[in-house]
């Protein structure tokens, strides 16, 4: 993680968080965010925040902002490249809240680093509702619009956060050259953006952090309403069939996907009048705080059956596990007050059913988040990739053909121990990183050994179903998730709305690959396709010693991808 210095700044003060800020320090005064090394600021309030801008800005480091206790899994956080000098972290885990709520303009006015879940319950006490949001609650608004995290919704303006911005305030650079001033401010300034500045704005509000800090947001609220859930858990016959029309069908469905039982869920999830009775809760279980020896237990069991290649004892586990959340309801309770899950339908108000979380704010060292890396707890790899509405169908039929195509039966489990296949519905976005179609979200989570050398167990089955999502039907990955090799295709020669971005932001290394302005520069070495650095295309860049080999996909033959043969 990003090494950092702690920068003597006045009035920057490090925060002590639980569980562990992704930016932290250690007793030798080395600091960590993620694969680079920086010096790191903590502002609490927008003139301190122009003071570390302009800080850096005099002393042409390169800058990023992360946030308190979550970041995006590629190195978007990082401001370079992993060279020790020049980088600069700014964290918002201090600048958090600012929290204002107009009633009369049906708008609030937020810190950057403003927790969701504090803004969402600020907005209820005004009786007013955002319509959209992603599920986790502990994001900060400025890193759900940076990496253009969403939640699922096709109705309306869609269920991803940037879409309903009505302003933006920044900090960004003023340009200044002269290094004879004493002053931070005049190397940096405010400006603040709004539909009516065009491209800036819609660049800005998924920018992906390269345009400069987010000071500011204001959004969109509407009046209070309900939602009514009820999760449907039920064969998987017919589900490329029934997509498309399920999410035009509900204003918040989404659907759970788990290949190897054949099955899925699908969540009825409507607005619902206020006067409709429930006072649920959304509580979902992965969110919540859970006793570390358990988590350190589960992974030592995954560990196991990955090492001993067992497909039969991952499709167990994964038995017991998915039918301890329907029993639970996906931690879905009918009431706040008893904390019970009583049956179906689940109602309540928005603010308490549109997000989860939790274990982010337990006080305990021993109840932790499941991903806690100080714990020793789960580590996998995650991906997020956007199909379009007129593709999905085809995509998951093709995915069914390469599940029955396979010759071990539980090849497919494995991604049943965390959460299946999520298809979330995005729509259609104005932001120049946004989507400009109606897609399903394609979310994949799945074990990642802690040893870069070590292969996955049938990891030639989503490396082959990555690779078709994005080549054969026209996927496009989130920015915040998947491995540095799903975005070695992205670039901005194929498209005008990314030469339009790349003419309003500020580079730096990681986004300027992404974006195509320089060259992506895919690491073919040895074991490069088993961490997803590259796509394999010789042996070596899989396992051969440990008999991985690169070969054709199963059924998407134009895959390369690391496939066990024992010979």
């Amino acid at each position: 993680m990003l090494l950092a210095l702690a920068l003597a700044i006045p009035l920057l003060l490090l925060a002590d968080a639980f569980p562990p800020d992704p930016a932290f320090c250690d007793d030798s005064g080395d600091c960590f965010i993620t694969n680079a090394v920086s010096q790191i600021v903590y502002p609490s309030n927008e003139e301190e925040l122009l003071e570390a801008v302009g800080y850096g800005a005099k002393n042409k480091l390169k800058m990023k902002a992360v946030t308190k206790s979550s970041h995006s899994l590629p190195p978007l956080a990082c401001p370079g490249d992993g060279a020790a000098a020049g980088l600069l972290a700014i964290s918002t885990a201090n600048y958090s809240r600012g929290i204002a709520v107009d009633v009369a303009s049906k708008a609030v006015e937020v810190d950057g680093g403003a927790q969701l879940q504090a803004v969402l319950d600020e907005a209820a006490r005004h009786g007013l509702a955002l319509a959209a949001s992603p599920y986790w609650n502990s994001l900060s608004v400025a890193g759900i619009l940076s990496t253009g995290s969403h939640g699922s919704s096709w109705r309306g303006k869609g269920g991803a956060l940037h879409d309903h911005v009505l302003k933006l305030r920044m900090v960004v650079p003023s340009g200044k050259n002269s290094s004879s001033s004493s002053s931070h401010n005049e190397f940096a300034k405010i400006v603040t953006l709004t539909p009516g500045d065009g491209d800036l704005f819609y660049a800005a509000i998924v920018s992906l952090g390269t345009m400069g800090v987010i000071s500011k947001v204001t959004l969109e609220l509407e009046p209070m309403f309900k939602r009514s859930i009820t999760n449907v858990r039920t064969s998987d016959v017919g589900l490329e069939d029934k997509i498309v029309a399920f999410g035009n069908e509900h204003k918040f469905g989404d659907v759970i996907w788990y290949p190897s039982k054949r099955e899925a869920v699908y969540r009825i999830d409507d607005r619902v009048l206020v006067d409709i009775p429930g006072d649920g809760v959304n509580d979902f279980i992965g969110f919540q705080p859970t006793l570390a020896p358990a988590i350190v237990a589960q992974r030592a069991l995954e560990e196991t059956l990955e090492a001993t290649r067992s497909s039969i004892g991952k499709c167990s586990a994964s038995q017991t596990q998915v039918s301890l959340l329907q029993s639970l309801g996906y931690g879905l309770k009918n009431t706040r007050s008893l904390g019970l899950f009583t049956g179906y339908p689940v109602v309540g108000f928005q603010h308490k059913i549109q997000t989860a979380g939790g274990c982010q704010d337990s006080a305990s060292r021993l109840l932790i988040c499941g991903w806690d890396s100080a714990k020793n707890a789960l580590f996998y790899l995650e991906s997020g990739i956007r199909i379009p509405a007129q593709s999905i169908a085809a995509f998951i039929a093709d995915v069914k053909h390469l599940r029955d195509s396979h010759p071990d039966a539980g090849a497919l489990c494995g991604i049943d121990l965390y959460t299946g296949v999520v298809l979330r519905y995005v729509a259609a976005s104005r932001a120049l990183l946004g989507k400009p179609f109606d897609g399903v979200d394609v979310g994949l989570t799945y074990y990642r050994s802690r040893n870069g050398s070590v292969p996955r167990l049938n990891m030639d089955l989503w490396q082959e179903v990555e690779q078709k999502a994005i080549s054969k039907y026209g996927g496009v990955p989130h920015w915040g998730k998947n491995t540095p090799v799903t975005f070695s295709n992205l670039g901005t020669g194929s498209s005008p709305v990314l030469e339009r971005f790349v003419g309003a932001m500020r580079s730096s290394t990681w986004s300027d690959r992404l974006l195509g302005i320089q060259a992506f520069g895919t690491v073919m070495a040895a074991g490069c396709a088993l961490e997803g650095l590259c796509i394999c295309a010789r042996d070596e860049h899989c396992a051969p010693e440990k008999s991985y080999y690169c070969r054709p996909g199963r059924v998407f033959t134009a895959a390369r991808v690391c496939r066990y043969e024992n010979a």
